[in-house]
C-alpha cells in the first residue's frame, strides 16, 4: 500500500470533524492544532547525519506543519527509540531540547522503544499548538487567488545530494537539509488573510497538486518566479533543469499560500528577520496544474515530489 492509498482507507475511519478528512497535515480540536511526524534513518536523514541535527529537524519538521495553520507552538509529545549507541541517543536529545528551547516548545511526555540491534531508527514528535484567530486549511483556495511562496526552494534537496556524493560535505545547503526552519512568524501572520495554506514538505509540485486537489481549482505557475537562493543558483544553476530540480525535490519548508488577488503579503510580513516572498502564479477554474518559463509551457514531470511507497 502507498502512501495514498493508506490516507484513502485512513479516510474511513478518521470520521471526527477535527481531522478536516485527512486533507492537512494537522488536526484542529477544540482551538488546538495537533500536528505528528515520523522521520525514518535512510529516508528522512542519512545514518551519517550528526545525530544532534536529526534531533534538530524532527521538531523542526513538525512545528512547520503548525506554522502552516499559523499556530503558536505549546507542547510536544516524543517517541524515542534506543538502541546500544548511547552517544548518538545523547546528542539527539541535544538537538530536540535546542529546538525546543529555540522555539519555546514543551516537552511533556511520549514514549520509549527499544530497537534490536541492526534496526533503523524511526523517530516521532506529536507538536500541539493553540490555534489564532484563523486555522488555514488546504482546502479553501478560490480561482482568482495569488500563490506564494514564503522561503525559498530547493536548497535542501541540493544539500542531500551534495552529501550523496561527498559525506564530508558542508556549507548552507547541507544545513538547510539537516536543520530546516519552521516560519512560525510568517505563518501566523498571513493565516488571517489566506484561504488556503500549507508547508512544502514532499515538493512544491507535488504538495500544490494536494493543495488544488482539496480545493477544487487548478493552478498556474511560473517557474522563473520560484525563489532560488543565492548558493543554490551558484552550485546548481537557474535553467529550467534546475528550477524542476528545485520544485521537486522537497524537504524545503517554505510555505505555501494562496492569498486573494488583493492582499501583498510583502506589506503583511513586516518581520525582522523576513524570509524571501515570492508570487508563484495563481488559482484557476479546472483541475489542473500547469507550468510555464520564460520559453512557454513545460511539461509536468513524471514526477511531482516524493511520496512514501513500501520498498
Amino acid at each position: 500500500m502507498d502512501e495514498r492509498g493508506a490516507i484513502e482507507r485512513l479516510r474511513t475511519i478518521a470520521t471526527h470533524s477535527a481531522a478536516r478528512g485527512l486533507i492537512d497535515d494537522a488536526a484542529v480540536l477544540d482551538g488546538w492544532v495537533l500536528t505528528h511526524d515520523s522521520i525514518a534513518e535512510g529516508v528522512h536523514y542519512l545514518p551519517g547525519d550528526p545525530a544532534e541535527s536529526v534531533g534538530w529537524k524532527l521538531v523542526a519538521v513538525n512545528l512547520s506543519d503548525l506554522a502552516a495553520k499559523g499556530a503558536t507552538p505549546v507542547a510536544a509529545l516524543l517517541s524515542l527509540t534506543l538502541t546500544s549507541d548511547d552517544g548518538w541517543e545523547a546528542g539527539f536529545l541535544d538537538g530536540v531540547e535546542q529546538a525546543c528551547t529555540k522555539f519555546d516548545l514543551a516537552l511533556v511526555g511520549g514514549d520509549t522503544i527499544a530497537l534490536p540491534p541492526g534496526a533503523p531508527r524511526v523517530l516521532g514528535l506529536t507538536a500541539i499548538g493553540k490555534a489564532g484567530a484563523a486555522t488555514p486549511s488546504r482546502g479553501g483556495g478560490r480561482p482568482g487567488d495569488r500563490l506564494w511562496l514564503i522561503g525559498t526552494l530547493g536548497d535542501s534537496a541540493a544539500g542531500l545530494a551534495e552529501l550523496r556524493d561527498d559525506p564530508a560535505a558542508s556549507g548552507p545547503l547541507i544545513e538547510a537539509y539537516r536543520r530546516p526552519q519552521p516560519l512560525l512568524e510568517a505563518g501566523a501572520a498571513l493565516a488571517p488573510d489566506a484561504t488556503a495554506m500549507m508547508d512544502v514538505s514532499d515538493g512544491l509540485l507535488l504538495d500544490l497538486s494536494r493543495l488544488i486537489a482539496a480545493s477544487g481549482c487548478g493552478a498556474e505557475v511560473d517557474l522563473n518566479a520560484l525563489p532560488l537562493s543565492i548558493t543554490f543558483i551558484a552550485r546548481r544553476g537557474d535553467d529550467r533543469s534546475a528550477r524542476l530540480f528545485a520544485a521537486t525535490g522537497g524537504d524545503d519548508y517554505a510555505l505555501l499560500v494562496a492569498l486573494p488577488a488583493e492582499v501583498d503579503p510583502n506589506l503583511t510580513l513586516c518581520l525582522p528577520s523576513a524570509p524571501s516572498i515570492a508570487c508563484i502564479g495563481s488559482l484557476v477554474a479546472g483541475a489542473a496544474l500547469s507550468l510555464t518559463d520564460d520559453d512557454g509551457p513545460v511539461p509536468l514531470p513524471e514526477h511531482l515530489g516524493h511520496e512514501h511507497r513500501a520498498f
